[in-house]
């Protein structure tokens, strides 16, 4: 009479282990080698798309990089056409500055030359 050998542990993972090795044969033997011509024709493909993206790339740099020189230039532009007013505006001020005080002297000399006249 046979006696019923319960499997152990060890058993079960080798049998486990042996399984998904002939699960792996299984599908590298459905997978295509490297030197297919369909698998080189494709990595070709995805090469010469990367080099697109790339060349995309580096040209929206450059003209990122140009907008922000164009920029640049016309914050500098506006600085100096600002500083340009502001002097022109300080001269303006000098001028009223300087001028000013010689009509107020006039006007303080005509005021005093009058309560003179009025004295005598």
């Amino acid at each position: 009479m046979s006696v019923f050998k319960e499997k152990s542990f060890t058993d079960r993972l080798s049998t486990s282990a042996e399984a998904k090795r002939a699960m792996l044969e299984k599908f590298r033997a459905k997978q295509p080698k490297l030197d297919d011509p369909a698998v080189q024709e494709r990595m070709a493909k995805q090469v010469a798309v990367a080099q697109a993206r790339e060349a995309r790339i580096a040209e929206r740099k450059a003209q990122r990089e140009a907008e922000r020189i164009a920029h640049e230039a016309e914050l500098v532009r506006l600085a100096e056409e600002q500083a340009a007013q502001e002097a022109a505006e300080r001269r303006a001020a000098g001028d009223r500055a300087i001028a000013e005080p010689a009509e107020q002297k006039a006007a303080r000399d005509a005021r005093y030359a009058a309560s003179k006249a009025r004295r005598k």
